[in-house]
């Protein structure tokens, strides 16, 4: 079985997350595709713009129907901040025997070896990186394993998002339609 890891802060979830996640299931041949919603990067200072429940709710509305994608809250339940090496170990014990595959931002490659137990995350799982469009992709450290993904780069993010709502820009094709429903009827990132 080959499990895909997708985490992160999806602050909110948007089209570009869910064209990823399709590129990762096809161009690996992915089983099934885990959103792993983060409680507290290790990398962003600042805490998420929208509470954990509403982003768990965001994400949940984009993916429901969507029977290769799970959402996974462990991170947000644990607390504090989430280090993908202890989310790894769990998704191993979980699943032994099953192919691990972390999808990880272009931007990220270079600075793995800064990820927390880098060593252990590099034996435990491949990495599956998402390119940025117009930007080149960093080649991986030593000792980790991967492949940028070719398909469906979409040059949107949670930040320019939130600028736009709070600007009073439409997000609709941007974020799924239940997802832009639910950040109007919310006040969100306002």
């Amino acid at each position: 079985m080959k499990l895909g890891l997708f985490g992160g802060s999806f602050d909110p979830v948007h089209l570009g997350h869910l064209l990823v996640a399709r590129a990762a299931r096809e161009e690996a041949a992915l089983d099934r595709i885990f959103f792993i919603l983060a409680a507290q990067s290790p990398f962003k200072a600042s805490a998420a713009s929208a509470s954990a429940n509403e982003r768990l709710r965001l994400l949940r509305l984009a993916l429901a129907g969507d029977t290769t994608a799970e959402v996974d809250d462990r991170e947000i339940r644990r607390g504090g901040i989430s280090f993908s090496i202890d989310t790894v170990r769990a998704y191993g014990k979980e699943f032994p025997g099953a192919e691990l595959y972390y999808l990880i931002g272009a931007d990220q490659t270079s600075q793995l070896y800064l990820w927390r137990e880098s060593a252990e995350l590099a034996r435990l799982v491949q990495f599956l990186i998402i390119p940025r469009p117009g930007e080149s992709i960093a080649k991986l450290a030593p000792n980790f394993r991967g492949q940028p993904l070719s398909g469906f780069p979409l040059g949107v993010s949670s930040s320019e998002i939130r600028r736009r709502v709070k600007s009073g820009l439409p997000i609709d094709q941007l974020v799924p339609a239940a997802v832009a429903e639910a950040v109007k009827n919310n006040r969100l990132y306002l």
